[in-house]
């Protein structure tokens, strides 16, 4: 939640804030910008009272950019903010360079602020703007409301989807009463999978490809490859299989007449690897099944414009559940937590070796995995010293708790 950390920096300082460039992830290769994705002037004017905040740079300052640095060293540019630093470290280290130059670019950001003793207004700042300043752009935000009306008032097999879908929304909403769904966001793609070191069941051929995969994107910095796999999945470390899922859920109670969205970009092992999951929940469905090609263009190729759809979709669901945690898992607590929404928390430490034993009847494992989420389905959990803001809300974003 960097850009929520970068407007309370910009108000501890007392400077008007840039909209930031957001960099290009490694394996997503999407290079979609706060704009494409964020709601910008709703963004600015919601938080007008509280920091100044402009769309690009004055042209006063262009002298101080990359582009005009070939080597990129600029005495303007701040590379050694630490994780999680006090406010008084941007007092004391950036707001120096403000002073001298009328500007400073601090570079990398992500988690450059703490979560503990700073300012009340500050932290209240944080949540304003993680909870109401960032809302998606309109198309995001339709075809979201289009998808999410389709799963509640589910259309005969055969209907073709149609384009006008705001107009839809409007007139499905009046014809009958609306069905339950639940958003399950399935993080089992390949960079994950790589990135979990775990065993998947592919073999000696899966390993290497992963080992090489894991290898090309990170260079040797998983520090879960060192265990095996029968450690990292009784440290709770492997993401859910698609059929791990399906039975976490089929022990929780749901069925084959549960509707399901399916919040995921590609998964890895492909439509064979959802079989099992689509056989045991057959009213799955996801944005290619409840969307047109030609309604999904915009968003087509751009991985964060749709995970942004997954997002408000999952924001819309009766109850969400994630195969891993992880930044959606962890926004998606959160915001659900801020507005009073039911969500599962797998039990990750528990799932690992109970699927592991494979000696479990069914009817041992039902009772493991509901007795093990007791108290992990929708419980309110206060924020401890060093956790996000942005995953557990309260108390400080929440007046009643």
């Amino acid at each position: 939640m960097g850009i929520c950390d970068a407007v309370a920096v910009a108000k501890i300082l007392n400077a008007t804030l840039v909209i930031p460039h957001l960099e290009v992830n490694p394996v997503w290769q999407d290079s979609s910008s706060f704009m494409d994705i964020f709601d910008v002037d709703h963004f600015i004017d919601t938080l007008k009272d509280d920091v100044s905040i402009v769309k690009e740079l004055p042209d006063e300052f262009t002298w101080s950019t990359r582009e005009y640095y070939a080597s990129a060293i600029r005495d303007t540019r701040i590379k050694t903010a630490p994780v999680h630093a006090s406010a008084n470290w941007y007092m004391e280290n950036v707001l120096p360079v403000l002073q001298s130059f009328g500007i400073a670019a601090i570079a990398p950001f992500s988690h450059r602020l703490t979560f503990d003793n700073l300012p009340t207004d500050i932290q209240h700042l944080r949540c304003k703007v993680n909870f109401k300043a960032l809302i998606f752009v309109p198309h995001i935000r339709a075809l979201g409301d289009a998808l999410v009306n389709r799963l509640r008032y589910p259309a005969d097999q055969n209907e073709e989807l149609g384009s006008n879908y705001l107009r839809e929304v409007n007139d499905t909403k009046d014809q009958k009463r609306p069905g339950k769904f639940v958003a399950l966001h399935l993080r089992f793609d390949k960079d994950m999978a790589a990135h979990s070191a775990c065993d998947f069941g592919g073999g000696k051929a899966e390993k290497l490809a992963l080992a090489k995969y894991r290898q090309a994107v990170w260079q040797g910095r998983v520090l879960n490859s060192r265990f095996t796999d029968e450690e990292l999945r009784n440290q709770g470390r492997c993401p859910l299989t698609p059929e791990e899922i399906g039975l976490l859920l089929a022990a929780l109670g749901f069925n084959n007449n549960t509707r399901l969205y399916l919040a995921s970009h590609k998964v890895y092992g492909g439509e064979a690897r959802l079989s099992t999951l689509r056989r045991m929940f057959p009213l799955m469905k996801g944005k290619k099944s409840l969307a047109s090609a030609e309604e999904r263009a915009q968003i087509e190729g751009k991985a964060s414009l749709l995970a942004a759809v997954d997002y408000y979709v999952s924001m819309h669901s009766d109850i969400f559940i994630s195969a891993s945690p992880g930044n959606m898992h962890n926004a998606m607590v959160g915001h659900r937590t801020y507005l009073n929404l039911k969500t599962i928390r797998p039990n990750m430490a528990l799932l690992g070796p109970l699927f592991l034993n494979k000696s479990l009847s069914w009817e041992e494992f039902q009772q493991a995995v509901v007795e093990g989420h007791r108290n992990r389905r929708g419980l309110l959990k206060l924020r401890k010293p060093k956790q996000s803001i942005y995953t557990y809300p309260a108390p400080d974003c929440m007046c009643h708790v």
